[in-house]
């Protein structure tokens, strides 16, 4: 047999979708849903200006602090540097390294951006590097479809959910209001108000103050410093918090203890681990009352051990590259820190991610303990960062439909800071398609299209919307 004979052509149409009933789920149900993409990183200066982009090394890889952290880890760890000055030299390194990521999700993702965005089909690698970058610059350079709210239309954008410090002034969210059809929602993200063990933690404080017009002598201030600035944020469409947590905070403690560390560290001292927490699981106890009382999604990112490379850090600063997973997820502090707020009934809709793929099982177990009121109400967050591949969201999903439902899932999000990284809705809409898909003709679940159909639908876009309000 000559090589090649019957082998599936590489990523053609059917790409990922290994049953007939995988590929009717998806080209019938997942393939022209419209993207709810309600948590990301995009920045609302570019969205508003209508931004284009001129240069395929700044699109993809930026300027050494913008741009895609997972193509830098892989270009630095094939010995080359994302920060090489002139934009073909970049470009050629991450071609050079193309060449080495067979079996990585890069190398899956940068192919479908070529497809879907440039209509550029063939492998992409060193030997054709000098083309597809000419090729790309000119489409970026003539296409009026590579504005950002030209990319919005093509992938049928419904919204993107950003990602905003309370005291953001959110001018970019008011003045994009009319000019794309895309709704542009920010996100609530107060980690620097939590983080109180942080070395800016002070200066933040003297800034959410001006923020919001509040005097802030406590913690209780705190809160309500914070509570005011939520409310703006619903203003302009706000549905969702996020919160970057190593571990769930929980700590026995009072209103008292809580003042009393807090004008401690305001005074100068360094909290110990034990104050620290105590902080941390009074403020965010704190807003999750204030998230159910206005319906608002809470977002909770565990297990990720950040800035690992000091000297790195001090050259690049922090979302650079230099991240890895952590083990240190305990189902009791989880449990106990939901419990708290299921007891008084202010537990708020929440979706739980971990960055450690081990974490599924207890954070799917513990969530549905407490469930209720609304469908899907605790959500396993869909497999994330490190774990947004092929193997990864296929354990993310099979955990779930092992001790939840698979079918109220609110799916996919790209947590992304790049324009380009539409595509992995796809790349997951496919996965999704041919887990249901096997499963039916396996004979596991019945071979039924309005059934099966309805949900593929469901988790690709309508739970999202639902869910979000």
């Amino acid at each position: 047999m000559t090589i090649g004979e019957d082998m599936k052509k590489f990523m053609d149409e059917e790409f990922l979708l290994q049953t007939k009933t995988a590929q009717r789920l998806y080209h019938d149900y997942a393939e022209h849903q419209p993207i709810f993409d309600y948590h990301c990183h995009l920045q609302p200066a570019e969205i508003v200006a209508d931004s284009r982009f001129s240069d395929i090394s700044y699109v993809w890889l930026g300027d050494g602090h913008f741009g895609d952290h997972y193509k830098w880890r892989m270009i630095r760890a094939n010995g080359l540097t994302e920060q090489e000055p002139d934009s073909w030299k970049k470009f050629e390194a991450f071609a050079d390294t193309m060449d080495n990521l067979i079996g990585n999700p890069v190398y899956h993702w940068t192919h479908l951006e070529l497809k879907r965005y440039f209509g550029i089909n063939e492998p992409f690698g060193l030997h054709n590097a000098k083309q597809v970058y000419d090729e790309c610059n000119r489409q970026l350079k003539e296409n009026p479809d590579f504005s950002v709210f030209g990319i919005f239309r093509k992938f049928n954008v419904y919204a993107v959910g950003t990602t905003d410090d309370p005291a953001d002034t959110l001018e970019h969210h008011a003045a994009v209001k009319g000019k794309t059809a895309t709704l542009v929602i920010p996100s609530f993200r107060p980690d620097k108000a939590v983080n109180i063990d942080a070395d800016t933690f002070r200066d933040y404080i003297g800034r959410l103050s001006k923020a919001a017009g509040v005097k802030i002598e406590s913690a209780d201030d705190v809160l309500k410093a914070l509570e005011k600035r939520l409310d703006f944020f619903v203003s302009l469409g706000c549905k969702a918090t996020d919160h970057a947590l190593q571990d769930a905070p929980y700590a026995e403690t009072t209103p008292s203890e809580v003042n009393s560390i807090f004008t401690a560290v305001m005074g100068g001292k360094k909290p110990s681990e034990e104050e620290a927490e105590k902080y941390r699981f009074y403020i965010m106890r704190g807003l999750g009352a204030l998230y159910a009382k206005r319906n608002l999604v809470m977002q909770l990112h565990f297990a990720s051990l950040r800035n690992n490379n000091s000297a790195k850090f001090r050259l690049l600063g922090p979302d650079t590259g230099y991240d890895a997973v952590c083990d240190c997820i305990s189902a009791s502090k989880l449990s106990r820190f939901f419990d708290s707020m299921e007891a008084d009934g202010v537990l708020p809709k929440t979706i739980l991610y971990s960055l450690n793929p081990n974490d599924y099982w207890v954070l799917a177990t513990v969530m549905g303990c407490f469930q209720g009121e609304v469908p899907g109400k605790m959500q396993l967050g869909s497999a994330w960062w490190f774990c947004d591949h092929k193997d990864g969201m296929e354990q993310q999903m099979k955990a779930l439909a092992n001790v939840g439902l698979l079918s109220r899932f609110v799916g996919m999000l790209t947590d992304s800071r790049s324009f380009l990284s539409y595509p992995r809705h796809e790349y997951f809409r496919r996965i999704l398609c041919n887990i249901l898909g096997t499963w039916a003709e396996d004979g596991e679940i019945p071979c039924d299209m309005k059934l099966l159909g309805n949900m593929v639908s469901r988790i690709s876009f309508g739970n999202a919307k639902q869910y979000f309000n």
